[in-house]
C-alpha cells in the first residue's frame, strides 16, 4: 500500500522540488544547530542566559511569519519557498564571521527568517498539491529527506570538526545548502497546476481552535529539544562539536529510516493515537532528564527525543482534515506564528531558570507535555471524503 501510494503520487515536479529544498534547508540548518551551542560558548563566551537570549531573537522572524500572507500578493508561493530556503542557507554561512552576541543576533535573524518562511511555505505547498492520503506520506518522505540532509552535514562536520575552524564548518553547512538549492531550482516545477485559490489576509475561525492550541504548545516543547536538551549535553556533560555531530548522525540514521513509517501509521492508526504515545513519552523523557546522569541513558532519551519530535507533522495533517482547502495557505503561515508565541519566551524564560536550577525548564517542558496530551483527546477527523 505505502510503495502504492508513492508510486502514484501526483504532482511528481512539485514532490521532487520539495524534496530537494527540504534536504538543503535542513543541512544549513543542521549544520548550525551541531555548531551554534558550542560556537556560542567557546567562541563567543554566552551564559546560558544569552543563549537563551539568542535562542529567543531566533523565533522572533517565527512571529513575522503570518507576513507571508502579504508577500503572496507579489510572489507566488512556488517562488518564495525558493528565495526562503537561499536566504536561509546565506544566514548559515555567515555566521562565523561574527563571534560576538551582536554579531551572532544579527546572523541567526538572516537565517531565521529563511528557515521560518521556508517552513510556512512548504507545509502549506505540501497540503495543497496532495490529497488527504497523499500528504501523510509526502510529509513522511520529506522528513526521511531532512535527516538524510541531516545526516551528510553532521558526517562532514564530524569529519572536519578537529580540522576546519568554526567559520569554515559554518561555511561547510551554507555551502553544501546552497548546492542543493541551486540543483532544486533547475529541477523547479514546469507544470502550471489548477489549485484552489487561496484567501487573501489572515485566517482565523473558531473551527480551527484546536489546531491552533496544539500549535501554541508545540512551539513551547520544540524549545526543549533545539535548546534545553542540546544545552544539557554541552554544559552538564561537556559534549564536543564532534559528539554532538556523533550524536545528530546516529540520530538523522535512525530518523532517515523511521520517518516514512510515520507517515504509514497516520494512515493506519490516526493522529489522536499517535500524539497521545508522543505527548506521554515525552513527559516522561523530560522528567527523566532532571533526574538521570548517567551519560548513555542521556543520550537514549535524547534519541527518542528527536523520533518523538517528528510526530509533529500529525498536527498539521490533522488541520489538513479539517481545513477548508482555502483556507490552508494563510492558516499555515499564522500556524508558524502561533508556533513561535511560546517558541520566544520560552528559551528566554527557561534560560533564566537554568541560571537557579537546569532541572526547571525540564519540569516546564513536561507541563507543555501534559497540557498537549490534554488537548488531544478533544481531537475528532471527519469521516474521509
Amino acid at each position: 500500500m505505502f510503495l502504492e501510494v508513492v508510486k502514484n503520487i501526483k504532482n511528481k515536479e512539485m514532490f521532487i522540488y520539495l524534496i530537494l529544498l527540504s534536504m538543503s534547508v535542513a543541512i544549513g540548518f543542521q549544520g548550525w544547530s551541531t555548531l551554534i551551542v558550542n560556537f556560542s560558548i567557546d567562541a563567543v563566551g554566552l551564559t546560558p542566559a544569552q543563549n537563551g537570549l539568542l535562542q529567543s531573537v531566533r523565533e522572533l522572524p517565527g512571529l513575522l511569519t503570518v507576513g507571508v500572507v502579504l508577500l503572496l500578493l507579489f510572489v507566488k508561493e512556488e517562488k518564495l519557498v525558493f528565495f526562503a530556503a537561499l536566504i536561509s542557507a546565506i544566514g548559515v554561512s555567515l555566521t562565523g564571521y561574527f563571534p560576538t552576541l551582536s554579531g551572532l543576533i544579527i546572523t541567526c535573524l538572516i537565517a531565521s527568517f529563511g528557515f521560518h518562511y521556508f517552513e510556512g511555505t512548504n507545509q502549506s505547498l505540501t497540503l495543497q498539491y496532495f490529497s488527504k492520503t497523499e500528504a501523510p506520506i509526502v510529509m513522511g518522505l520529506l522528513r526521511s529527506a531532512n535527516a538524510c540532509g541531516n545526516f551528510v552535514v553532521g558526517l562532514c562536520i564530524f569529519i572536519a570538526g578537529d580540522f576546519f575552524s568554526y567559520k569554515q564548518n559554518f561555511h561547510l553547512a551554507g555551502g553544501l545548502a546552497l548546492i542543493g538549492i541551486a540543483v532544486a531550482f533547475y529541477f523547479r516545477p514546469k507544470t502550471v497546476v489548477a489549485l484552489p485559490v487561496q484567501r487573501r489576509g489572515v485566517v482565523i475561525k473558531a473551527r480551527y481552535w484546536l489546531f491552533y492550541l496544539l500549535t501554541i504548545c508545540s512551539g513551547a516543547r520544540r524549545q526543549m529539544f533545539v535548546v534545553f536538551s542540546l544545552l544539557l549535553l554541552v554544559k552538564n556533560f561537556n559534549f564536543t562539536v564532534r559528539d554532538i555531530a556523533l550524536l545528530f548522525l546516529i540520530n538523522n540514521l535512525i530518523n532517515w529510516f523511521l520517518n516514512p513509517l510515520v507517515g504509514r501509521m497516520i494512515n493506519s492508526i490516526g493522529e489522536r493515537k499517535l500524539l497521545t504515545i508522543k505527548y506521554v513519552c515525552l513527559s516522561l523523557i523530560f522528567f527523566a532528564y532532571t533526574e538521570i546522569s548517567n551519560i548513555w541513558i542521556i543520550v537514549a532519551l535524547y534519541i527518542s527525543e528527536q523520533f518523538f519530535f517528528n510526530f509533529t507533522l500529525n498536527i498539521r495533517t490533522y488541520f489538513q482534515k479539517i481545513a477548508h482547502p482555502e483556507d490552508i495557505a494563510p492558516t499555515m503561515s499564522f500556524s508558524v506564528t502561533l508556533n513561535h508565541i511560546a517558541a520566544v519566551i520560552v528559551p528566554f524564560v527557561g534560560g533564566m531558570l537554568w541560571m537557579y536550577d537546569f532541572r526547571l525548564p525540564f519540569y516546564m517542558g513536561v507541563g507543555f507535555a501534559i497540557a498537549s496530551l490534554i488537548l488531544t483527546q478533544f481531537m475528532r477527523i471527519p469521516d474521509a471524503d
